[in-house]
């Protein structure tokens, strides 16, 4: 296990079911688990997805996470915010938050759909698909910064804890916003990425501050 501390972010390398019982408490779970591995299996994306794909001992960064780490999401802090909420086995809530992706093409989704159990009411972020694709991207799933900024502003306190760290985007949201970051990701490649793009948000930051 590789362990990196940037300015107050502390990224692991590593399986998060194995190093999630050795953290200390956080105070919200902000993450975007990965559920696309069925797309390997039925050849939808192949070439685009294999591309970026990582595989770490076998297991592909696609990966649908067992249940036993989601249920684990939701008993290590009191606020959760997961996104992909319809693709996973997650206690019933009335609350949750949508990504209107303003989305033209028709056989793509629209939206995305994110679990919390944050009380608030229903919330939409929009903002478009096609803008976001207009920016360079390290991580095939990678979400748009201010999205996950917008999330960790739901969240109370100062912790924030992404098991499903990818590229870092919610590690560089909580650099922007002054929040504690602990990040997790078994792919080296995207963990690499991850600590350079944190680097560069703490280092921005000091030239504004």
């Amino acid at each position: 296990m590789r362990v990196e501390t940037i300015g107050d972010a502390t990224l692991y390398l590593g399986d998060c079911l194995e190093i999630l019982p050795t953290l200390p408490k956080v105070d919200a779970v902000v993450t975007d688990p990965p559920y696309g591995i069925e797309r390997f299996k039925k050849g939808f994306g192949t070439t685009r997805f294999k591309r970026h794909g990582c595989e770490t001992d076998g297991i592909v960064w696609g990966t649908k996470p067992e249940q036993s780490t989601l249920d684990l999401l939701v008993l290590i802090a009191p606020q959760a915010i997961i996104w992909g909420a319809n693709n996973f086995k997650l206690p019933t809530s009335e609350y949750f938050l949508v990504w209107d992706k303003q989305q033209t093409v028709d056989n793509f989704a629209s939206a995305e759909l994110a679990y919390t159990n944050i009380k608030i009411p229903a919330k939409v972020f929009r903002y478009s698909i096609q803008q976001h694709n207009k920016i360079h991207k390290d991580h095939p799933t990678q979400k748009p910064v201010s999205l996950m900024q917008w999330c960790v502003n739901f969240a109370k306190g100062n912790s924030v804890l992404d098991p499903f760290m990818g590229s870092g985007t919610t590690g560089v949201a909580c650099a922007n916003l002054g929040r504690k970051f602990i990040g997790i990701e078994i792919c080296e490649q995207y963990f690499d990425v991850a600590c350079e793009r944190i680097t560069a948000a703490y280092a921005q930051g000091r030239l504004f501050n």
